[in-house]
């Protein structure tokens, strides 16, 4: 209703994904990012770390329209330093080299457990391009199918989120008509209650896994 009145209205989300732990599948909002980017017009942000969250609050209080902003519950580290902007509609490319084997795409809690990745493959001689997808809508077309072409057109979204809706099928849309294809890692199924990296773990969605993931398609 808010979307037909055309009403500027700011939501936050917050306590979403396993990485919420034990308060189990009832509070985890798994679903919000696909029904908040279905609505015309809406924005949907998801910050990684308290300088983005500081910065897209004040993005979104300038944004003429619907704005949906997720936030996360467990005790992340900082990425950002204090002079970083965050336009609604940008991303973040935290990792880059001329050598980067394929693209790794997250948003949120699954943006740290990217970076840990990136330091495992770095170790086994695989570098990867990390980018913080930190505006899930309007999302950043260009910087995805740059990078893509610049990595093999290979992406991996990474998400805590179910997968129909969120992070992985904005990129998909984004970069398709380009022939890149994407593998997504999100929470598949109804999720239990339980430690949040045991959940991270059991979905999917934690470094172990990504890591698993992208030796797999590279050896594909």
């Amino acid at each position: 209703m808010s979307a037909i009145s055309q009403a500027n209205i700011k939501y936050v989300g917050s306590h979403c994904g396993v990485s919420i732990g034990e308060d189990g599948p009832s509070q985890m909002g798994l679903e919000d990012l696909a029904m908040f980017r279905a609505i015309p017009g809406a924005a949907v942000l998801y910050p990684s770390d308290p300088v983005a969250t500081e910065r897209l609050v004040a993005e979104s209080a300038t944004y003429n329209g619907i704005v949906f902003l997720r936030t996360s519950r467990p005790k992340t580290a900082v990425i950002y330093n204090n002079e970083e902007t965050f336009p609604i509609g940008g991303s973040k490319v935290l990792k880059s080299s001329q050598k980067d084997q394929l693209t790794v795409v997250g948003a949120g809690v699954t943006v740290h457990e990217i970076l840990k990745a990136y330091q495992k493959l770095k170790t086994d001689g695989i570098l990867i391009r990390v980018i913080d997808l930190y505006s899930v809508k309007p999302v950043d077309e260009m910087t995805l199918n740059q990078s893509a072409q610049s990595t093999g057109n290979i992406i991996i979204t990474v998400e805590d989120h179910y997968p129909e809706g969120g992070i992985g099928e904005a990129v998909q849309s984004a970069v398709a008509q380009h022939g890149t294809v994407v593998h997504k890692l999100a929470v598949n199924g109804i999720p239990r209650s339980g430690q949040p990296d045991e959940l991270l773990q059991v979905f999917g969605i934690n470094s172990d896994c990504i890591v698993e993931k992208v030796k797999e398609v590279l050896s594909g």
